[in-house]
């Protein structure tokens, strides 16, 4: 048995819904909380998701930006823990950023990974497409992650929570359907080709 087959993927499930619930919990609950649990336990689950394994484990790049927004957010709070917690979005945005961006300098690209565990035998054609569609979604990272800032620095906590809780995550599925679309209309281009 790997590392990566001793947990099941659930613990995958689990972050991935407590990272997207995080802004539209931390809005409810801040006030009457105070930012300090809301770090708290935000910190723990970042900690937690680079030491427990999944069946898919999380890149390097991704595991170490992770670990440099737990530090980043407790720096923070230290300061302003309101701040810092109203930062995660922004702070996860550079990460998926700087993750993606590193895996283009070491390919394979981040969408490569990703589409090399459904595709294992991806062809050139293939690895020079998910190379720009990483791209893309670094500009994606790029644009949510400056509203996101806006909406940390300047907006109120209603409107922090409805654009981190609800249309950044709107915004994200729309490319994720909008490449999907893409994606099938050139495989079938390169098919009939």
């Amino acid at each position: 048995m790997s590392f990566s087959d001793k947990r099941p993927d659930p613990w995958a499930a689990v972050f991935a819904v407590a990272s997207l619930l995080f802004p539209l919990a931390a809005a409810l609950s801040m006030r009457w909380t105070g930012p300090w649990p809301i770090i708290a336990v935000l910190i723990a689950l970042l900690l937690l998701r680079t030491v427990l394994p999944t069946k898919v484990p999380v890149p390097v790049e991704m595991t170490l930006c992770l670990l440099a927004v737990a530090v980043i957010e407790l720096l923070v709070a230290l300061i302003d823990a309101e701040l810092a917690a109203r930062l995660y979005p922004v702070f996860m945005n550079l990460t998926m950023l700087l993750a993606f961006g590193l895996t283009l300098l070491r390919p394979p690209s981040m969408i490569e990974r990703f589409a090399r565990i459904a595709e294992p035998d991806l062809d050139a054609h293939g690895v020079q497409y998910t190379r720009r569609v990483t791209w893309v979604w670094m500009g994606f990272f790029v644009l949510n992650g400056s509203v996101a800032l806006w909406t940390a620095l300047q907006g109120s906590l209603f409107l922090w929570g409805l654009y981190n809780g609800a249309v950044s995550y709107v915004f994200a599925g729309m490319l994720f359907a909008g490449e999907y679309i893409v994606r099938k209309i050139v495989r079938s281009r390169k098919e009939v080709s």
